[in-house]
């Protein structure tokens, strides 16, 4: 099959989103926890999360149009901090469930069931069923042009993982850890690893 861009724009709207969304593979699947100064909690499942560097660990993710309320957003910019939690098979449908338009003071973790977990005095909440999450501080954001959406970046505090993801080189196995991932905007997948090949010379 052979699509134009001519045929993409002809697809019906529903029907061109989940194509689009699908045609970039497999990709992360997390919890991003907030809440905002007055201490309502904020949960939201995103799939954009990208590695941005090491030296110093940063982690960006792309937010939606702010064209209509975004409280995950809204909340990071006043607050400056947040949390990424890695979704497992185990909470998946509830991970799911948070992309529902829940008012502001509606907290994502009592409509779905899942615990909001504060660590080491940090003030954004972490998801306690998650099996590796991580405090994120909030450095900057890129608003692009091209479509509105947000580059949020931020820089790892801290981690907390079960131990059974770290290997002896830093490695982490999300596997072990039954970490899953998703495909288009409502798909999920576990996983099956093949293997670790070794650095790649010529």
């Amino acid at each position: 099959m052979h699509f134009t861009k001519a045929r993409i724009a002809a697809l019906e709207k529903h029907t061109r989103t989940h194509f689009i969304n699908s045609l970039s593979g497999f990709k992360s699947a997390n919890l991003i926890g907030t809440q905002d100064s007055q201490g309502n909690t904020n949960l939201s499942i995103v799939s954009s999360v990208i590695h941005l560097g090491a030296h110093p660990p940063l982690i960006g993710m792309i937010m939606r149009p702010h064209s209509v309320p975004r409280h995950t957003f809204e909340n990071i910019l006043a607050t400056g901090v947040y949390t990424i939690n890695h979704v497992n098979s185990a909470i998946y449908q509830q991970a799911h469930q948070t992309s529902a338009r829940y008012d502001k003071n509606e907290s994502e973790f009592a409509a779905t069931g899942l615990t909001p977990e504060y660590l080491n005095e940090f003030s954004a909440p972490f998801v306690q069923q998650s099996r590796l999450k991580y405090a994120v501080k909030y450095i900057e954001h890129q608003h692009l042009a091209v479509n509105g959406t947000e580059l949020v970046i931020g820089e790892i505090m801290d981690v907390y993982l079960d131990e059974a993801a770290l290997q002896s080189d830093g490695f982490l196995d999300l596997q072990a850890i039954d970490t899953v991932a998703i495909s288009g905007l409502d798909s999920y997948h576990s996983t099956n690893k093949l293997m670790r090949l070794p650095y790649a010379k010529k």
